[in-house]
């Protein structure tokens, strides 16, 4: 194994200038003669907007621009469209100002364009906006009541659509062939993004080379479509540069209201201009995730295997479509619904519900966690209603080893995958044949103890198409990969590096990863879905077979010797029979300073695909132990346990930090992040006052391992990493959660399981009790 090649724990390159202090984001850039905008936003949830004067923010000093809905719409723009078509579904895009009706606190209602931000935070204030006040409901349950406020007439009962899939009447069949029906309700709360870096985006135009936009996203390409497609103008003409990005988890890969309005001033004004979004603003804004409401229902038959799953879902849309939003619950989901078991029949119906409250999309995941976090929590109840333990009930009804491949009940196929052996080492991990004694050492000190375990199975999702371009600086000793993805933190300018230069046997400190510039690669899938490095590491792969089939094409043409006589090994082109050897920069030079034919005119310059063929599917088991003050309702994870199966892994350390970072998330809105509006669906958890967001302090050390297990449909074995750690760890706290309480009668609970809720709940249970 080479050192620093596939599979070695590379320390990460971009972390250079990080721990320097040389990364750069988007606020960080600032162009001469820059301007500033802010919004003015809605302070209401629901209710029309009878009168808008603008006319005192355009006199105040330093105001160069206002912009209003009126504005947008004489230009043409807007508003920002939802992507997915759903049967019968009642679209409604996302304007990009109020227009006539307020649909969401903090929908922006206009724009103002100053000097400084100062001045265009003052001007916002001087803005007078009247609205008459209407109803509103937050709650995707209550906005179908009969009684509920409706936000478009065209939409009855707020519906977008009603979605199903499965066959319903092999449901039925199975429900009536059960010996045993489990069936529990859960919420899965909303959460907030909440990136590190917040949005933004700087703007600047002139007429002769058109708009040059540096924007935080997940991929410039999707961006720069957007962009093309809704200010009508073609993508010569728009050069989109992504900096360093801190964090997306989904978010920055949609296109946004605010960003619209951005480009138009300033190509109105030509000058540049810069929008940031302030932490409040994000809270208010920026898409949430999670928010369902589902009712599911499990038959067994007398062993306590599966025999058929129905789900009954009530998805918040929010009050507009999102780029994405109806597919979280409904497609994206899709080929993983059954997880790792064995389930011959299958329905599912999703209503999205319109409601006043901002708009939903992907959050990382993206449907796959909503959908494991459902399943493990009806697998735990049909475990406790049939007196099973949480393994047993899993080891009856997962899909084996030797069926794989395998077709689960949605179509989707399995390729690999050792679900029971994972498991088992979990177990042995976790020390799961320890936990009674642990138990007991807690009941006497007067604490609840607990064990949780889940078992995911994801799906990558996403274009399944990328392309890369090499090109060789051989006087610099360097050679550069153009990727059409955007590291937001992952890790890919290591990760890309180790797999081309693991290929050709050069050192992947040589290589340099491209990115986030339109004008270098306009094109790509962008990142999200885990997608990331299974489709630029395979494309690496077919970049180096054909920089080595094009290298000996190049050294034949030089020594008038036959491709076949060329050899490549470690790096290094030979002529048999004889001393000829060249390193790959080496014949990289040469190549350009020979006079080749048309076909080898680039020399080892050239460009490379991958298509997948089917999608991946990461998998593993998630075993938490808690630890609980039945006093105060306050949990402590006290142990946490992942062994995971993400087929080839390419660097250990990059993967464990996924993974840690992915647990964190997936804990963080198990224990306390909520998003909360009230009964007039105004937001109140809109700072780190009241959004508990995870802290280092509370978080266990967390034992992750893998077992390698080669992904059978690409050719680096690759399954998928970045979303896993998120998919696992809310089902598995919840369980331990539930476990704990147990003693004390508590038999269901929702996320966020806060001291409070929790608390609660024991006092219920035993006041029932009495």
């Amino acid at each position: 194994m080479r050192q620093f090649g596939i599979g070695q724990s590379m320390r990460r390159v971009e972390d250079q200038r990080f721990i320097k202090g040389a990364g750069r984001y988007t606020d960080d850039l600032s162009f001469d003669g820059q301007l500033y905008a802010a919004f003015l936003r809605a302070p209401l949830a629901h209710g029309d907007l009878v009168a808008l004067d603008v006319a005192a923010a355009r006199s105040f000093p330093g105001v160069e621009l206002v912009l209003t809905h009126e504005d947008m719409t004489a230009a043409g723009i807007g508003p920002v469209p939802c992507h997915v078509k759903l049967p019968g579904m009642v679209k409604k895009d996302r304007p990009i100002f109020v227009s006539g009706r307020v649909r969401y606190a903090g929908e922006p209602v206009a724009m103002v364009v100053a000097t400084s931000f100062a001045a265009a935070r003052e001007a916002v204030d001087l803005i007078i906006a009247d609205y008459d006040d209407r109803d509103a409901v937050a709650d995707c349950e209550q906005a179908l009541l009969e009684t509920a406020p409706q936000l478009y007439e065209d939409a009855p009962g707020n519906r977008s659509f009603t979605w199903e899939t499965g066959d319903p009447a092999l449901v039925e069949q199975a429900f009536e062939q059960a010996a045993h029906i489990s069936t529990i309700e859960i919420t899965n709360n909303r959460v907030a993004p909440n990136s590190m870096e917040p949005r933004a985006i700087n703007a600047r135009f002139d007429e002769a080379s058109g708009f040059e936009v540096h924007i935080g996203t997940q991929g410039v390409a999707g961006i720069l479509n957007g962009f093309c497609n809704l200010l009508g103008i073609d993508a010569d003409r728009i050069r989109v540069c992504t900096p360093d990005v801190g964090g997306g988890f989904g978010m920055k890969a949609f296109m946004f209201s605010e960003y619209l309005p951005v480009m138009q001033a300033a190509r109105l004004l030509q000058k540049p201009l810069k929008w940031t979004c302030d932490r409040s603003e994000a809270f208010l804004s920026d898409t949430h995730g999670r928010d369902l409401k589902s009712t599911a229902d499990m038959a067994f038959d007398p062993e306590g295997r599966i025999l058929g799953y129905r789900i009954r879902t009530i998805a918040n849309m929010g009050a507009c479509l999102s780029n994405f939003g109806p597919a979280i619950a409904t497609l994206a989901p899709l080929q993983v619904a059954p997880g790792p078991y064995h389930i011959p029949a299958f329905h599912q119906q999703v209503t999205g519900v319109y409601t006043n409250s901002a708009p939903v999309d992907a959050y990382r995941g993206a449907g796959r966690p909503e959908a494991a976090y459902l399943l493990e929590r009806l697998i735990h109840q049909g475990a406790m209603d049939l007196g099973l333990s949480q393994d047993e009930i899993r080891r009856r009804n997962f899909v084996r080893a030797d069926q794989m491949p395998y077709k689960n009940v949605t179509g989707a196929i399995y390729d690999s995958g050792d679900f029971t052996g994972n498991m088992h080492d979990a177990m042995a991990r976790a020390d799961w044949a320890g936990f009674a004694t642990r138990r007991q050492q807690a009941t006497e000190h007067g604490l609840l103890r607990g064990l949780g375990m889940a078992y995911y199975v994801e799906c990558t999702l996403g274009d399944p198409m990328e392309e890369i371009d090499i090109s060789f600086d051989p006087k610099a000793g360097r050679v550069s990969v153009s990727v059409g993805t955007q590291s937001n933190g992952q890790g890919h300018e290591t990760a890309y590096a180790q797999v081309f230069a693991d290929r050709l046997g050069i050192d992947p400190y040589q290589v340099d990863i491209l990115q986030g510039d339109s004008a270098i690669k306009n094109t790509g899938g962008g990142t999200g879905g885990s997608r990331s490095l299974q489709m630029i590491g395979n494309a690496c792969i077919a970049a180096g077979d054909s920089v080595i089939e094009r290298g000996k094409e190049v050294m034949a043409h030089l020594y008038e010797a036959s491709p076949d006589d060329i050899r490549f090994e470690d790096g290094f082109f030979e002529l048999s029979g004889t001393n000829r050897r060249l390193g790959v920069f080496e014949l990289a030079d040469e190549a350009a300073k020979a006079d080749l034919p048309q076909a080898l005119a680039r020399g080892l310059d050239l460009s490379a695909s991958y298509t997948k063929s089917a999608s991946t599917f990461p998998n593993g088991c998630h075993i938490a132990e808690v630890e609980i003050d039945p006093q105060t309702g306050v949990v402590a994870v006290k142990r946490y346990t992942v062994v995971d199966d993400f087929g080839t892994v390419i660097n250990p350390m990059l993967v464990a930090g996924q993974v840690h970072g992915g647990v964190v998330q997936g804990i963080g809105q198990a224990l306390g992040e909520d998003v909360i509006y009230d009964e007039n669906a105004q937001l109140l958890s809109g700072s780190f006052m009241d959004y508990p967001m995870p802290k280092a302090g509370d978080m266990p050390v967390i034992d992750f391992s893998y077992n390698e297990i080669p992904c059978q449909t690409n050719p680096l074995g690759l399954k998928g990493c970045g979303e896993a750690g998120t998919i696992g760890a809310c089902p598995s706290v919840m369980i331990a959660i539930l476990d704990a309480l147990a003693p004390k009668g508590v038999k269901a609970l929702d996320m966020p399981a806060t001291p409070f809720a929790i608390w609660s709940a024991i006092n219920k249970a035993e006041a029932k009790a009495a």
